[in-house]
C-alpha cells in the first residue's frame, strides 16, 4: 500500500511542510473549507504530487473519525501534519479552545491509533505558548493527559478563568506542546514519533489578520524588535518539519521547537521586555 501524508489544515504552513515530505506519497489535504482544499490540491497536482482532498472540522469527533477512515483507505499513514487553528483575532474564546486545544488533542488521539510504524507527526503550536506564565504541575498534567472529551471541562479553562482571546490562545498552544509530549509515549508503542513546532510570526493569511487587527502594533513591534529583525516564511517552517519527520530526526519525539526569530528571547532579555508605549 502507498504511504499517506495527512495534512489537517491546508493553509500555507501545512502546504509548505507537505511539499517537503510528500514527494512519492499520497497527500491527503483536509480543510474546513472545501474550496480551499480543492484549490490547494490543484496546485499540488500541477507540481506532480499525488493528492486528494477531504473536508474536516477538527472540533467535531465524527468529522475527524471520517477523516481517519478516508486516510486509512488510501494506504499506510506515514505522516501527519496538523496545522489547523484560529488566532486571537479570528475567533472568540470558546472557539479558540474548541479548535486549537480540543481539536488538536482529538486529532492526536485518533490518528495516533492508526499511524504506521516509522511514521511521524508534526503539530503547529505557537510562540504564544512560551510566553504564558508558568502553570502549576497539576495544570500541566491536566492539559497533557485529560481525556479528550473532558478537556474543556477543566476548571482553569472556564470563562471566569480565561481573560481574553489571547489568553485562550496561549493556553491552547501551551496545551498543544504538553499534549504532544504525552502522546509521544503512546505513539512510541506503535513505532511512531510526534513533535511540535512553535513558530513566531510567519507571514500567512492568519498572521496578516493579526497584523491588521487590534494587536497589530504589538505584532509589528515583535517583528522589528526581534534579533532576526523580520518575520518568517512558511518554507522555513517546512525545512524544520522535514528534518523532524525524516530519518535525520529519528531520535526526536515528544519535543517542542521554538522558531520565532528570537522574539521570546527579546521578551525575556531584550528591548521587547519594555512595555508597548501607549498613544
Amino acid at each position: 500500500m502507498k504511504d499517506v501524508i495527512v495534512v489537517v489544515g491546508a493553509g500555507q504552513i501545512g502546504q509548505a511542510i507537505a511539499r517537503r515530505v510528500g514527494a512519492g506519497k499520497h497527500v491527503l489535504l483536509a480543510s474546513l473549507k472545501e474550496d480551499e482544499a480543492i484549490a490547494t490540491a490543484q496546485a499540488f497536482l500541477n507540481a506532480g504530487f499525488q493528492v486528494s482532498t477531504a473536508v474536516a472540522d477538527v472540533s467535531c469527533r465524527e468529522s475527524v473519525q471520517a477523516l481517519v477512515k478516508t486516510a486509512t483507505s488510501l494506504g499506510n499513514i506515514s505522516g501527519l501534519i496538523h496545522a489547523a487553528g484560529v488566532s486571537p483575532s479570528q475567533a472568540p474564546i470558546e472557539a479558540i479552545l474548541k479548535v486549537d486545544l480540543y481539536g488538536t488533542a482529538l486529532v492526536l488521539e485518533l490518528f495516533g491509533a492508526v499511524m504506521a510504524p516509522g511514521g511521524a507527526g508534526i503539530v503547529i503550536a505557537s510562540q504564544s505558548g512560551h510566553r504564558l506564565p508558568a502553570l502549576t504541575p497539576e495544570q500541566d498534567g491536566a492539559l497533557a493527559t485529560t481525556a479528550v472529551e473532558d478537556l474543556l471541562k477543566l476548571d482553569f479553562l472556564q470563562p471566569a478563568q480565561v481573560r481574553d482571546e489571547l489568553h485562550a490562545y496561549q493556553l491552547s498552544k501551551r496545551g498543544n506542546s504538553l499534549r504532544v509530549m504525552a502522546e509521544a509515549v503512546r505513539w512510541g508503542r506503535r513505532g511512531a514519533r510526534v513533535n511540535t513546532i512553535s513558530p513566531g510570526i510567519i507571514i500567512t493569511p492568519l498572521a496578516n489578520d493579526e497584523l491588521s487587527g487590534p494587536r497589530g502594533a504589538s505584532y509589528r513591534r515583535m517583528i522589528d524588535g526581534c534579533p532576526v529583525g523580520r518575520a518568517g516564511t512558511p518554507d522555513e517552517v517546512g525545512q524544520l518539519a522535514a528534518l523532524l519527520m525524516g530519518p535525520d530526526g529519528s531520535f526526536i519525539t515528544g519535543s517542542d521547537f521554538l522558531m520565532d526569530g528570537g522574539v521570546t528571547a527579546a521578551f525575556k532579555f531584550g528591548d521587547l521586555a519594555q512595555p508597548l508605549a501607549q498613544p
